[in-house]
């Protein structure tokens, strides 16, 4: 595995989308396409399914070097309601074009850290929203926690507004790596705020934990996975460490280079992780992810209706998923937006009623196809074209790049379908990779993605 790990470790997209960011239309992209296929994905999806919210919370009162999210240092707690009274107002902006009440299926707060904002503020920001929407009947509402940070208050507020799901960024147990990434928790506060959860109501709780990080070691993965297994979260999503301090900037510069573990300690930190989590119960879920068998995503596995966006994995699929808050992005299907990233920016265009979007792509047909099929791989590790319509002219080609994964027993190609093996589970972003057409045409000059393995 190992010689493998080195072969195909190459720079490549995790693939919450498709086309990637870096290869969106943005220039022939306007706000009035986005409002147009918008509205289009409304009608088609509510009430039928619902639509979903992510609501982007960026504020954190310390930098941990190893994240790579969107986020504003700050310990001044008077930016909370401002902030809240924006995101507020942008959900109006998009209400406005809507002909019926929007029915949310789905929210998840993200960070940032959602849990800097008071309990108060928080119901505030949910009750507002739902002063001009309804919830779903099978609403499926979460949060990321700072198992530092988040109270029972939090909880007990969050789950009066209908949330049952929250998921704490654990990362690591060992204390000089927790140094070297600014994240600091010891084990009590993540069993306290896990006991918490399960008090309050909360039916999956789930936490992350990152491999590849600096100074970590094998002993290092093993005692923190022998640490989760004894909390029992319902989830787990265990996955690599993205170093890309070319596009983070200073965030990620906490730390040398050599002080990361090599690709082949990180390969196996990854394996002996899996191995014990296997052992423990828990079912690999698409890429990266582990999930107890009464958890909702192993039953999505199960029947069919996982699905991955910009959220990550999801228990199932709404048509329509409206991003609110700094550099959030929306999915209508048949385009992406994404706002802009600076708080003030934002601020400034949603107070002067204009949908805060700077970016976005309209998907063609062949964009579609290719998105089918990547989903398919990332969630359900096959893909088919026996259906005439996920046939595209480049199939053939496609093809003749996985033969070399092929012959490495990653993947079995059938006359009209593609099954990646158990062993190539931990290869699904290179199988990925000769589908997508829009990288394979035009080729980046410098580094754009974190790698692969």
């Amino acid at each position: 595995m190992c010689s493998l790990t080195s072969k195909y470790n190459v720079a490549g997209p995790r693939y919450t989308s498709y086309p990637t960011v870096p290869y969106w239309d943005s220039n022939s992209f306007s706000l009035k396409q986005w409002k147009e296929s918008l509205v289009k994905s409304f009608r088609e999806s509510n009430p039928k399914e619902g639509i979903s919210l992510y609501i982007h919370l960026p504020f954190c009162e310390s930098m941990c070097t190893f994240c790579g999210c969107n986020k504003r240092i700050t310990k001044n707690h008077h930016v909370e309601l401002p902030y809240i009274k924006s995101v507020l107002k942008e959900f109006a902006l998009y209400n406005e074009l809507f002909d019926e009440k929007p029915l949310i299926k789905q929210i998840h707060l993200g960070g940032g850290t959602p849990t800097f904002f008071s309990p108060t503020h928080l119901h505030q920001l949910l009750s507002g929203i739902f002063t001009i929407a309804e919830k779903a009947e099978n609403c499926e509402f979460s949060f990321e926690g700072h198992p530092n940070n988040t109270t029972k208050e939090h909880l007990n507020a969050l789950a009066a507004n209908g949330f049952k799901r929250v998921c704490y960024g654990v990362q690591d147990y060992n204390h000089k790596v927790q140094k070297a990434i600014n994240r600091v928790q010891p084990f009590e506060n993540v069993l306290k705020a896990t006991s918490m959860a399960r008090n309050a109501g909360y039916t999956s709780v789930g936490h992350d934990i990152i491999y590849g990080l600096p100074f970590q070691t094998q002993n290092d993965v093993i005692n923190t996975i022998q640490k989760t297994i004894k909390l029992q979260p319902d989830r787990i999503a265990f996955y690599s460490y993205a170093h890309v301090p070319w596009i983070k900037g200073n965030g990620q510069r906490g730390f040398k280079d050599n002080d990361l573990p090599s690709v082949q300690e990180k390969r196996l930190q990854y394996d002996i992780g899996k191995k014990m989590l296997l052992q423990a119960g828990y079912v690999e879920i698409g890429m990266d992810h582990f999930a107890l068998k009464t958890d909702s995503l192993f039953k999505a596995q199960e029947n069919g209706t996982i699905h991955r966006n910009f959220m990550g994995y999801n228990d199932s699929k709404t048509q329509l998923m409206i991003g609110l808050g700094v550099s959030s992005i929306s999915d209508s299907w048949y385009s992406f937006a994404q706002n802009v990233k600076n708080v003030e920016d934002y601020q400034n265009l949603v107070n002067d009623g204009v949908i805060p979007v700077f970016r976005g792509h309209v998907l063609n047909g062949e964009d579609l196809v290719i998105r089918q099929h990547i989903l398919n791989l990332m969630c359900k590790f096959e893909t088919s074209w026996e259906k005439e319509r996920m046939y595209f002219p480049e199939l053939p080609d496609v093809l003749i790049k996985l033969i070399e994964l092929e012959r490495d027993a990653l993947l079995e190609v059938h006359s009209k379908k593609l099954i990646i093996t158990e062993k190539g589970r931990a290869f699904v972003r290179n199988i990925c990779l000769p589908f997508d057409l829009r990288l394979q045409r035009k080729k980046p000059n410098t580094q754009l993605f974190s790698m692969t393995v």
